[in-house]
């Protein structure tokens, strides 16, 4: 099934490579969107693709990359697109 996530990840995740860690990710795991950093500090991503792909990256952004410290991941469903055609970093 296809979905979509927005996703807000808050605790040390800006200047540890988080937004090459979720692009990595999710290259490897098919799924299309964005990911960037926000000026208070947190890492915003939309996600796109495969349900359960999505979550696989959703778990896996709740850990990071090694030096990375997440708090928290703020998830909200949203309807699919289907207009992305690669996963990009916005700056």
């Amino acid at each position: 099934m296809k979905a979509r996530a927005h996703i807000f990840i808050q605790g040390l995740v800006q200047g540890v490579f988080f937004r090459s860690f979720v692009r990595s990710e999710a290259n490897m795991l098919g799924v299309k969107g964005w990911v960037k950093n926000l000026s208070d500090g947190r890492v915003e991503a939309v996600l796109e693709g495969d349900k359960d792909q999505i979550e696989k990256l959703i778990e896996l952004c709740k850990k990071g990359p090694p030096n990375a410290r997440v708090e928290s991941v703020a998830i909200e469903w949203e309807t699919y697109s289907g207009h992305f055609r690669d996963f990009e970093i916005k700056h």
